[in-house]
């Protein structure tokens, strides 16, 4: 069993940054406000020899808010879940009265507890030692996560705590096994935990990034999806900070929901926190093979939402539409608000739709089935000599514009990549092709292959031309001996 390490302690004391460092990734979140982190962020961890699950959890008894106990709810599922629980306090700080609270809740659990003094740079060890001796745990570790120092101390200290938690071998059997037999166990072993790993990392999974705007219900429908109150939910906007990975699976298949802030307007964002989590939500988009893009249906598609539906299309995502809230519309309103919406959607007619409840689970079902569809779409698994059929059929349809006298010859297409499905078309003066009709190809592509919720990309490439830059090769003879017989020809016409 890979063991479990949950990171808990009051807000701004460095969780997540010590997630970052043992990660050994920028995942997390990091800025020097208190309770950037709402919900459980999992990671995988190489800490020593021993591959372990990290849990960064969001910062307890921050204050007395709802909010707040909902983020609690969230470190406490996750202390729950772990084997292993690194409390962090603040060197810098001292000991505080919300410091012992976590202390007393934590000696409630049957859970081993190390505790780890973060922020020790510019204080004495001593010091600390003597101030949060009195929370009652056994050799604290003294870290300063920010600039690396005393890693080394905390691995040793996990290496002894993993050799306690895991379970003793029989005598008998390991006194039999051969040193070359242990070696191959222990090769296979890791073998297999890279082959875990691999597979967390979503590689081979389907990545789903849920955007929009603040407070259209996001979080609420990842929970759904997922089943459980993975994701704190609250009726505020921005609730959600961070950009938080979560691999399921569902009928067979995996998937990796990527959960991400809200993105308001430009000109709204104000904060530094902020900016970063809609950096994130970005970087999420880019990387998202499908991304659902949720609206509240009583606002419809707003400018801000075209943005983010743009930005997607670039970044070659597939895409789609999560119309929330609909169970809330009268009939009269659902039928005008659906009305607005494709008319806005006019420019890409291909983008599925589903008016969906997220709260209860309303159409969720048959929107994962249109994320499948739209991913498999992606793949444009098609054979060159079809795609060259199709493309001569499209051109017979309507043939390109002629170009100074001359018709542009487009000879055949090929797959040129996956998700999204790029297309590249071989052909004569194809750089003088109109954008129009390059529009039209794409649209024609995309409804003959069935590649509905997905960008397709077109490549023009123009054949060299043979005979360019002949004339400027001959010499000055071979120019004077060719106008000479030019010349004898033109008189015996006469």
């Amino acid at each position: 069993m890979i063991p479990a390490l949950a990171l808990v302690g009051r807000p701004n004391v460095g969780k997540s940054t010590l997630f970052n460092k043992l990660t050994r990734r920028r995942d997390a979140l990091v800025a020097d406000e208190p309770g950037l982190t709402r919900d459980r962020r999992y990671g995988r961890a190489t800490i020593g020899d021993t591959v372990c699950t990290l849990i960064d959890t969001g910062g307890l008894l921050g204050d007395d808010g709802v909010l707040t106990q909902a983020m609690e709810r969230q470190a406490e599922v996750a202390m729950d879940e772990s084997d292993v629980v690194l409390f962090l306090v603040d060197a810098r700080a001292g000991l505080t009265p919300a410091d012992e609270e976590i202390a007393t809740r934590l000696r409630r659990r049957d859970r081993r507890v190390l505790l780890v003094v973060n922020k020790m740079d510019g204080v004495s060890e001593d010091q600390a030692l003597a101030e949060f001796a009195v929370l009652g745990f056994d050799r604290p570790v003294y870290i300063a996560a920010a600039h690396s120092r005393g890693l080394g101390g905390l691995t040793e200290r996990l290496d002894e705590l993993f050799q306690m938690l895991a379970p003793d071998a029989p005598e008998d059997e390991a006194a039999e096994a051969p040193a070359d037999d242990a070696a191959a166990a222990l090769e296979e072993e890791v073998a297999d935990e890279d082959a875990d790993q691999d597979a967390d990392d979503g590689d081979a999974a389907v990545r789903v990034a849920i955007v929009g705007r603040p407070n259209v219900g996001k979080s609420t429908l990842t929970n759904r999806l997922l089943g459980e109150e993975r994701q704190v939910v609250f009726d505020l906007p921005g609730t959600t900070r961070d950009a938080i990975e979560i691999p399921f699976e569902r009928d067979g298949e995996t998937y990796v929901l990527v959960d991400t802030a809200g993105v308001r307007r430009k000109g709204r964002v104000d904060q530094g926190a902020e900016k970063f989590s809609v950096v994130k939500t970005l970087q999420a988009i880019e990387r998202a093979d499908v991304v659902i893009l949720v609206l509240d249906a009583r606002e419809g598609l707003v400018d801000q939402d075209l943005h983010l539906l743009s930005y997607a299309v670039e970044a070659g995502a597939g895409v789609v539409v999560a119309l929330n809230k609909w169970d809330g519309l009268s009939a009269d309103e659902r039928h005008r608000n659906r009305e607005v919406l494709d008319r806005r959607l006019r420019f890409a007619p291909w983008i599925p739709v589903h008016q969906i409840s997220a709260l209860h689970g309303t159409g969720v079902g048959h929107l994962l089935d249109a994320v499948r569809q739209v991913y498999e779409a992606g793949e444009l698994d098609v054979s060159t000599s079809y795609l060259t059929r199709l493309l001569h059929a499209l051109v017979q349809a309507h043939p390109p514009p002629m170009v100074r006298g001359r018709q542009i010859k487009l000879r055949f297409a090929h797959k040129a990549g996956s998700h999204p499905p790029r297309i590249v078309i071989h052909g004569n003066q194809t750089a003088s092709l109109p954008d129009g009709y390059v529009r039209y190809l794409e649209n024609s592509f995309r409804d003959a292959l069935d590649l509905g919720g997905t960008p397709v990309k077109i490549e023009l490439r123009t054949g060299d031309n043979p005979y360019a830059g002949r004339r400027n090769t001959l010499t000055p003879r071979q120019q004077r001996s060719r106008k000479r017989m030019l010349k004898h020809h033109k008189g015996r016409k006469r």
